[in-house]
């Protein structure tokens, strides 16, 4: 099954981007009356047929349509400080999208290493990610903000988690997620964050919780988070 992702797709006949296009016909040298399946990244599932194989411009027509395909019962959101090597922070991307992500937010805390990203860059391996794992939603993927800011800009979601090393009480996620809602988890840089970080963020409901006995990388302990919720909710 050959999939192409097609955010602008509004009718049964649609052209493909010249990038797509040269995909389909140079490289997977797709023909005429080959069927493939098209992706909106905001649920649309779509069979297609191809019309015309042109290498800049392949025409298809949508010959079925399957609305909220693959749709989950909750909503993630992971807010977390990118690493050095932005390597890792792709990795995590493409292995979130894959398990099951809707948002991504880098937030830059006081122990951060990494101050921007290249958003353009990520989006492209999310939407890799999307097609490779049969997405039909494509997981949005915020600029970098200061970490008081993302605090108060999801402060009416109900279920807030902040992962963290520091000593004090902590439970598992387990022991507090409420099936089929709304998270939001944060992450902290390879120095955790600073006491006054978790302090700011348990003032506004954050509830601080562990990911286990293991000390783990950003990028692992947000994948971690990210397969615990799906688990949860499955």
């Amino acid at each position: 099954m050959h999939l192409f992702y097609t955010p602008d797709i509004s009718n049964t006949n649609y052209t493909l981007t010249e990038a797509e296009s040269r995909h389909c016909v140079r490289v997977l040298r797709l023909q005429r009356g080959d069927r493939i399946v098209l992706v909106d990244g905001r649920g649309g599932f779509y069979q297609a047929e191809i019309i015309d194989p042109h290498p800049k411009k392949t025409m298809i027509k949508v010959v079925a349509t399957q609305l909220a395909y693959g749709k989950r019962n909750h909503y993630l959101h992971i807010g977390l400080a990118p690493t050095k090597h932005i390597e890792r922070i792709e990795w995590f991307l493409e292995k979130a999208t894959e398990i099951g992500i809707d948002e991504i937010s880098f937030i830059l805390c006081d122990h951060s290493e990494r101050k921007e990203v290249k958003i353009d860059r990520l989006i492209k391996v999310v939407t890799s990610a999307v097609k490779q794992s049969l997405k039909a939603y494509h997981p949005k993927v915020n600029e970098m903000v200061d970490f008081d800011q993302f605090i108060e800009r999801v402060g009416r979601v109900s279920q807030k988690f902040i992962a963290h090393c520091a000593d004090g009480d902590k439970k598992e996620l387990k022991d507090y997620v409420q099936l089929g809602a709304d998270y939001v988890i944060l992450i902290g840089p390879e120095g955790d964050f600073e006491a006054k970080e978790i302090m700011f963020a348990v003032d506004r409901g954050f509830i601080p919780i562990t990911l286990g006995a293991s000390r783990l990388r950003t990028e692992t302990a947000a994948l971690e988070a990210c397969f615990e919720i799906n688990f949860l909710n499955r």
